[in-house]
């Protein structure tokens, strides 16, 4: 069964819990559950769940007070929701080629990874190499070192390339 998106209710909660060691009080939240729509379960009440029931985020008692933050899964998937925010700037005349063999156990990862590069735009080559003139952004990279991905993958800065004119083409770069 394929993973659904995230709602927009569980993309906030998710940001607000990525700044480093975050919790945020149940008080506080049900306080603020209260105000918004008078004590009834909305669609925050069902991405805590939802995070919940994925096991991104965690219930934490202190001091007489329960805290809810993510957990290792869910900061992993945090970075991959940053990660798929491209950053672009002026190409510096240089491919980045990215090589991957990623082991077929680790299927959903590997899909994961070519969601992430198209994402980022970069190119299809061939199956498991992709090409884009613009860097891989800080938290893509991140990303493959918390999974542990940058163990299958290779990444190139290539100054020429043989008969480019197709990958030039699809960025709407200049021609040689």
């Amino acid at each position: 069964m394929p993973k659904k998106d995230l709602t927009l209710g569980s993309k906030i909660l998710i940001w607000a819990l990525t700044f480093e060691d975050v919790l945020i009080p149940w008080r506080s939240y049900q306080e603020m559950r209260r105000a918004i729509r008078g004590g009834r379960r909305n669609s925050l009440d069902v991405a805590v769940y939802r995070l919940y029931k994925r096991g991104w985020i965690k219930f934490v008692d202190k001091q007489e007070d329960r805290f809810f933050k993510l957990t290792k899964n869910g900061e992993i998937e945090a970075l991959l929701a940053k990660a798929r925010l491209p950053e672009h700037g002026s190409w510096d005349g240089k491919w980045r080629i990215i090589f991957f063999d990623i082991p077929e156990a680790a299927k959903e990862k590997r899909n994961l990874l070519r969601s992430l590069l198209k994402k980022n735009n970069f190119k299809k080559m061939q199956a498991s190499v992709y090409a884009s003139p613009y860097v891989l952004n800080r938290e893509a990279i991140k990303y493959l070192k918390e999974t542990k991905l940058n163990e299958f993958i290779k990444i190139a800065k290539v100054e020429e390339l043989d008969d480019d004119k197709d990958l030039r083409r699809s960025f709407g770069l200049p021609k040689k």
